[in-house]
């Protein structure tokens, strides 16, 4: 309720803002031109989404979601400084909604006909070296993000601060105190692991597997650096998911400039992971994840990438591996992802559109990735491949396209898009009944 009244006095803040560029400091002189000078674009969007199982039967049929979004956000001005944010998110399933429950694809935005949400309503403070920002905001790290793929995107109740000492390198440091999944109208102590109605939250699309006794979480500590430059890219970060596991991760490229125009790329990452103990809500709950229980969280992950960047284009090879643990370990090794989790939207190479490593446990990977663009990169064309090799679930591939049109001109701004996957293998019901799953997405959107 408290939400639902922020986002009535949100839209009413709305309307006093106008659409174009941000006004400079020296354009403010009255309290009333930070809201008069603000800024506002958004974005609709419309998705269709069909999940295809070639066992469909009656207890897990194919499945379909179609539905349409608005997202506004609206940032006031600055006054030495200080400025402030809000981001207003609705969706809407526009009647399609399948008599069968089981029917509809409710990762798309639940299984509800209409949700809306505060999103983003923060405060900050920025100046050339700093930005300090306090509310509800947007997140971008590789382990705690937007996993922006369905008509809203996650958001969480956070402290952030970015720091930038020279040019290209950016040191973060971030606070995060509850969550908003891209299925939910409202900020909970919870993740991706947690059920779906859990404290009243409508979470859906996660690993949902501890019950609804479970204890809240108390949330994530943060601490990150970037750097690029030039043709290298690096990036390392340490995340204390509490009650769940503590991370370090690190990944970084470097792209060869020949003048060839065809320039090699080389990349690495590295994972590892760490927790357990009594206090740990996975193990207190005796959470399977792919099938094993156990007292004590233990991962580890490395990856390597092969690639060369072509005029309008770019084709990499890339390759990962989790290593299956000994002992009383979670999922033998498995990758305890509290933002991920079956959304398949970490940062491992190989990570696919459905699943990856994440999802699959222990074991490795390969994946082969060409994107290429034609008519000045207005069509984007990508295909990959990738084969798994699991110690739980098996050995599967999966076959994905991508098909991205932007306009432009009268049109610019608006984008049409189809992602397509096919999965095939496994064992475990990792696809259902271990036949074929296919994916189809097809997203129109227009942004303002």
């Amino acid at each position: 309720m408290r939400n639902k009244l922020i986002a009535v006095a949100v839209a009413a803040a709305f309307s006093t803002l106008s659409f174009g560029a941000h006004a400079d400091d020296s354009d403010i002189n009255t309290f009333h031109d930070l809201f008069t000078q603000g800024h506002v674009d958004g974005e609709f969007r419309l998705y269709d989404f069909n999940r295809t199982y070639d066992d469909s039967v009656a207890a897990k049929p194919s499945a379909r979601a179609f539905g349409g979004s608005i997202l506004l956000n609206a940032n006031t001005a600055s006054l030495y400084g200080f400025s402030a944010g809000a981001s207003l998110v609705s969706a809407n399933s526009l009647g399609s909604l399948a008599d069968n429950p089981k029917r509809v694809d409710t990762t798309l935005m639940g299984a509800s006909d209409s949700l809306t949400a505060l999103s983003q309503a923060y405060l900050q403070y920025a100046n050339d070296w700093v930005k300090v920002k306090g509310g509800y905001q947007y997140l971008n790290t590789p382990w705690m993000g937007n996993s922006d793929g369905r008509l809203l995107p996650n958001s969480y109740e956070a402290i952030s601060a970015d720091f930038t000492p020279v040019k290209g390198w950016d040191i973060y440091a971030i606070r995060e105190f509850s969550y908003k999944s891209r299925t939910s109208d409202d900020y909970f102590n919870d993740n991706n692991y947690y059920p779906t109605t859990y404290q009243g939250d409508t979470l859906y699309g996660g690993n949902q597997g501890l019950p609804l006794t479970a204890k809240q979480t108390s949330g994530t500590w943060t601490v990150g650096t970037t750097y690029v430059n030039g043709g290298l890219k690096a990036q390392g970060w340490y995340y204390d998911f509490l009650d769940f596991a503590r991370m370090g991760y690190a990944d970084g490229s470097y792209v060869f400039k020949t003048g060839t125009g065809f320039d090699p790329v080389i990349g690495l990452q590295a994972l590892t992971e760490s927790g357990g103990g009594s206090d740990n809500v996975l193990v207190e709950n005796k959470l399977k994840i792919n099938g094993v229980a156990g007292t004590d969280v233990d991962s580890r992950v490395w990856g390597a990438d092969l690639g060369v960047v072509i005029p309008n284009g770019r084709f990499d090879v890339y390759y990962n591996k989790a290593e299956k643990e000994t002992g009383n370990v979670i999922g033998d090794g498995a990758i305890i992802s509290p933002f991920t989790a079956n959304y398949a939207t970490d940062p491992l190479y190989t990570t696919s559109m459905i699943r990856g490593l994440v999802e699959s446990g222990p074991g490795h990977a390969w994946k082969a990735k060409m994107t290429y663009g034609f008519f000045d990169n207005k069509l984007q064309l990508v295909g990959a491949y990738a084969k798994y090799t699991t110690d739980l679930d098996g050995n599967f591939h999966d076959t994905y396209f991508d098909i991205i049109y932007n306009f432009d001109g009268f049109l610019k701004g608006f984008q049409i898009r189809d992602r397509w996957e096919k999965s095939v293998g496994g064992i475990n019901n990792l696809n259902p009944g271990n036949q074929p799953f296919t994916y189809n997405r097809v997203m129109l959107s227009y942004k303002f």
